[in-house]
């Protein structure tokens, strides 16, 4: 096998969830999912798309009606968006692979904004890309990026930018002008920008669309962007492995390619659940936002009640990312917890090396008596 792939770090936050799984006495939040299920509607769309025999391949860049659903909805958010943009892929990190595939070489220098999900640096490692992390700063639990550092960073040189906001796992958004600033900055230098906005829905903050500032938002269609987007996070839907792309028009029928090259297509009968999530959209989101917004308001309080806490509260995604004083070494933080607590949290280092210490607690509960439940036993645990 190659190096590079036998090099490729194991996911920490699979190692602390492998060491809980199967105990019923562990409350798990290690993973970024809700655990309520997918609305019942949606469902019920895939069962009839199956009932009806549709267990056949679809187009490369997904079926006509799902992609023109797409069109529409993101439209919607951040003005016209043609379909000749949009391919549909078999989830969000599928996704941000295939633009990896599409965009980056061997050799090529890829800037990357961390901390971060640690697929995203992987996947431009696995293509061969010299990484240049340009980290975020915390300041009183708050996560902050040093635009200047990061246009510093971005030279002509650099072929790919990734950044991920709103941010997994510190909850980190850019503002419109920061945005603005890059994308002019790298229009300059011939860079490529690839946008992780898969939580622009769970966003807290009061705006005009209820959306995280986007891309979208301020860039022209050519533009060397693309924007990697899921249904799992807005929609519910993490176990049907289904997300989209927003590229150039030029560049989405030599997207299909590799599409065919990785998976073919996304399965239909998903896509049909796809097509319902889309089309009534303002049954499941608004209320999944209001509930993680509750969550939020729940169990942060909490946490910063806790002696040696160092929070503040996100302003997008589904996590509180939290440091405790005296524990240096996030993976075994995280491991005595499930251990000797029952409590199930990610590790900070996880995501960066400049975030051991940290850790990520996905308060995406259907139930938010299982945060108070699990922040009590965390305090006890403190206490001891």
């Amino acid at each position: 096998m190659r190096d590079t792939v036998l090099n490729l770090e194991e996911s920490k936050i699979r190692e602390v969830a492998n060491a809980g799984m199967g105990r019923g006495d562990v409350l798990p939040f290690w993973f970024g999912e809700s655990d309520e299920p997918t609305p019942e509607f949606i469902r019920e769309a895939a069962i009839a798309s199956l009932r009806a025999g549709e267990t056949f391949y679809a187009h490369n860049l997904g079926l006509p009606e799902l992609r023109q659903a797409i069109s529409a909805y993101g439209s919607k958010l951040h003005g016209p968006i043609a379909t000749d943009r949009i391919a549909v892929t078999s989830g969000g990190v599928n996704a941000l692979m295939l633009a990896c595939q599409a965009v980056v070489d061997a050799g090529d220098e890829v800037v990357v904004v961390t901390p971060v999900w640690p697929n995203l640096p992987a996947q431009a490692r696995i293509m061969g890309a010299r990484l240049k992390p340009v980290p975020l700063v915390p300041k009183e639990g708050a996560w902050t990026l040093d635009l200047q550092r990061l246009l510093d960073a971005i030279t002509p040189s650099t072929r790919l930018l990734i950044v991920n906001a709103p941010n997994n796992p510190t909850g980190w958004t850019l503002s419109r002008a920061e945005q603005e600033a890059i994308l002019a900055h790298c229009r300059r230098t011939g860079t490529w920008i690839l946008a992780d906005e898969v939580y622009e829905r769970l966003y807290f903050e009061p705006t005009p669309n209820a959306c995280a500032p986007s891309f979208l938002d301020v860039a022209q269609p050519e533009d060397r962007l693309v924007i990697a987007h899921s249904f799992s996070k807005s929609f519910l839907m993490t176990g049907w492995r289904l997300g989209w792309l927003v590229m150039p028009p030029n560049m989405t029928h030599h997207m299909g390619k590799l599409i065919e090259f990785n998976t073919s297509c996304a399965s239909v009968f998903t896509q049909r659940a796809a097509v319902q999530a889309m089309q009534r959209t303002d049954e499941v989101t608004p209320r999944v936002v209001a509930h993680l917004k509750t969550c939020r308001d729940t169990l942060v309080p909490l946490l910063q009640g806790l002696p040696g806490v160092e929070l503040s509260p996100a302003k997008g995604g589904m996590y509180a990312f939290f440091k405790l004083d005296g524990f240096d070494d996030s993976l075994a933080l995280a491991k005595r917890l499930v251990a000797e607590a029952g409590i199930g949290l990610a590790p900070g280092n996880a995501f960066a090396p400049e975030a051991q210490g940290w850790l990520r607690w996905c308060f995406a509960s259907k139930d938010v008596a299982r945060l108070r439940q699990g922040v009590d036993r965390l305090a006890t645990w403190l206490a001891r």
